[in-house]
């Protein structure tokens, strides 16, 4: 009998450590809420990314796409992410769809301009380029060499 509620009680204690362990993670983690601010890019492509993708800064992640969907009217991708409340973008940031690397995940990728003006939440980052698709500059490098031949 006495061996029943010593495991009972090392289970409860197993619970509330896991449970603990979880809540920290939860709130170290940027899955609940995002802060910071929401912004807007339109993309003809956006390829590769999606809810949960990283927003960098210089390589540095400073926020996180929260939507993407098609505008009906334009026919591109609008893509809605967040930056930290922190961080300050001029009004004639760029924003790129980039890889991590050859065989790596894609990213949005921020760069500062110089205006003196910054973005408020909500706006629209105008200056953007959208995903550049390995498979199409692999067919394009392929048909040029065809060409010189």
């Amino acid at each position: 009998m006495s061996r029943n509620i010593v495991e009972t009680v090392l289970g409860a204690i197993v619970i509330v450590v896991a449970g603990g362990f979880l809540t920290w993670a939860y709130s170290r983690s940027s899955i609940g809420d995002p802060g910071g601010y929401e912004l807007v890019a339109m993309f003809d492509k956006a390829d590769g990314i999606g809810v949960g993708s990283e927003v960098k800064v210089s390589g540095i992640k400073v926020g996180q796409v929260l939507s993407q969907k098609l505008n009906t009217q334009t026919y591109r991708a609008e893509v809605v992410f967040s930056v930290d409340g922190d961080i300050e973008l001029p009004l004639d940031t760029s924003a790129a769809i980039v890889s991590s690397g050859l065989l790596g995940g894609k990213y949005l990728a921020l760069v500062p301009g110089a205006e003196d003006t910054m973005l408020k939440p909500g706006e629209e980052i105008t200056l953007t380029q959208s995903s550049v698709n390995l498979e199409d500059l692999i067919g394009q490098f392929i048909f040029s060499q065809q060409g010189e031949s």
